[in-house]
């Protein structure tokens, strides 16, 4: 059972300065969208967050692998079957791919029923000589360069907490499919293998999935099914509206998703959103930028895990391919010299987008795998565990970043670009990303390979 809590539960955020937050035109409708969102049930509950504490205590204890991923920006359009069990689906074949790679239950996390409001550099866009308001998602505005579209509107709030219900729907009737199995995880597997340029490569390590019979762990507690729902806390309006308090233990959790995030732009010690975050129950991470000072991530850490819980606390790294090499290993060496017990996880798609001749936005392929392999070399080298990868990306064909098997190109982008914000990887990228990384995993140390890969992999599981 969960219950409304007391207003200072979740509004001393409130009385501290709150960065990306919109500017509604209209206090009495986002009074009147609040109030509908804290009369409505929760999208989650506390045990299914406590679920996802525990198992990312596993993967901070080098026991068990993160694969989180889905939208930049979910778009209130495109809520429908097809595209959320596309999405789904394409995570459940990582998570087998790195399953096999790593010999460790994945832990399996969708940017998925709630993503949908975004910080932006600037407060507004000009095209044309005309200024109007940046696009913050479709939580606060819409995407068309309009006026009427692009004024913050609260109400859309309520729109994107019916959305997101709709999308757990889904998600959980996809846990219980066939979609969800192993076997047709390894079936959609075979078929990128067969037809990827790279076929002789990917359908041999696609051979070692099939004799391994799929990987469980050694507790037996890794599902193909079980997928948890994360995005960024940006609205603490809206955060704080679907804030319930656990009537069997009296702690707070948000349940608007399993997993929330501070961006790189929120993080600040004296901010709103490190108040909210600190407060609430749930497993919370934090992206890591390539400014981040020693000092500032361990005050940080204090602040939002005092208790040092193992699975309280991710750091989300997205330092860019040029960078992560120079500035994680001290954060890394000070993180483990203090004994603090994190999940350390790769998000190489931020800190890697360029703009296109055509003007799209857009990541090229090998600098998100230069990223991801610069982590790995990084964070294993010094001993510990790379615990997972954060990525954007989507099941459906979209061309959006450029590079991979496939080898899309800047021309490729206008006729199949989709996204409302930031490139996303598609189906094939991001298996393609999956197999060449595994390739790197179960290569083990030797020149150009990280001293050590994973902390818990053992070859002998492979044959």
């Amino acid at each position: 059972m969960v219950d409304v809590p007391s207003a200072h539960a979740v509004q001393s955020w409130r009385s501290l300065p709150a960065g990306q937050q919109p500017q509604w035109p209209d206090p009495a409708a986002l009074d009147s969208a609040v109030a509908t969102l804290t009369r409505s049930l929760p999208l989650v509950f506390p045990r299914e967050c406590d679920l996802l504490k525990t198992r990312l205590a596993a993967v901070a204890r080098g026991e068990a692998f993160l694969v989180q991923g889905g939208d930049c920006a979910e778009s209130l359009d495109a809520v429908n079957a097809t595209s959320i069990s596309g999405s789904a689906s394409t995570l459940q074949q990582l998570a087998t791919v790195f399953g096999y790679a790593t010999s460790l239950p994945v832990v399996t996390v969708g940017r998925m029923a709630g993503q949908y409001a975004k910080p932006r550099s600037a407060t507004t866009e000009t095209r044309d000589g005309v200024e109007l308001p940046a696009y913050r998602g479709d939580a606060v505005n819409g995407f068309a360069f309009t006026a009427s579209a692009r004024t913050p509107d609260p109400h859309r709030m309520v729109r994107v907490y019916n959305a997101s219900a709709a999308t757990l729907n889904l998600i959980r009737a996809f846990g219980t499919g066939e979609q969800a199995g192993h076997g047709h995880a390894l079936q959609r597997i075979r078929q990128f293998a067969a037809s990827s340029p790279d076929r002789a490569r990917y359908e041999a390590f696609t051979a070692g999935i099939e004799r391994a019979g799929g990987f469980t762990g050694s507790d037996g507690w890794h599902t193909p099914g079980e997928l948890f729902m994360s995005h960024e806390g940006l609205l603490l309006d809206y955060e704080s509206a679907l804030t319930r308090v656990d009537s069997h233990t009296g702690a707070v959790y948000a349940t608007s998703g399993h997993l929330l995030w501070i961006g790189e732009r929120t993080r600040g010690l004296d901010g709103a959103h490190v108040e909210y975050f600190a407060g609430i129950g749930n497993p919370i991470a934090v992206k890591i930028g390539p400014k981040t000072g020693q000092d500032d991530l361990l005050r940080l850490i204090d602040r939002l895990s005092p208790e040092r819980e193992p699975g309280r606390l991710t750091l989300i790294v997205r330092m860019g391919a040029s960078q992560v090499r120079a500035v994680l290993p001290g954060l890394v060496e000070r993180v483990t010299a203090e004994g603090i017990p994190v999940a350390w996880v790769s998000d190489p798609m931020h800190g890697n987008t360029i703009t296109a001749p055509c003007g799209h936005k857009t990541r090229r392929f090998d600098d998100i795998f230069d990223e991801l392999s610069g982590f790995f070399e990084v964070v294993g080298g010094l001993g510990a565990h790379p615990g997972g990868v954060h990525l954007e990306l989507t099941g459906d064909d979209v061309a959006e970043c450029v590079g991979g098997g496939t080898g899309l190109t800047f021309d490729d982008l206008p006729a199949r670009y989709r996204s409302v914000c930031d490139p996303r990887l598609n189906r094939e990228q991001s298996l393609d990303l999956a197999f060449r990384l595994a390739e790197l995993i179960t290569a083990g140390p030797g020149p150009g390979n990280p001293r050590t890969l994973v902390a818990g992999r053992t070859g002998d599981r492979h044959g």
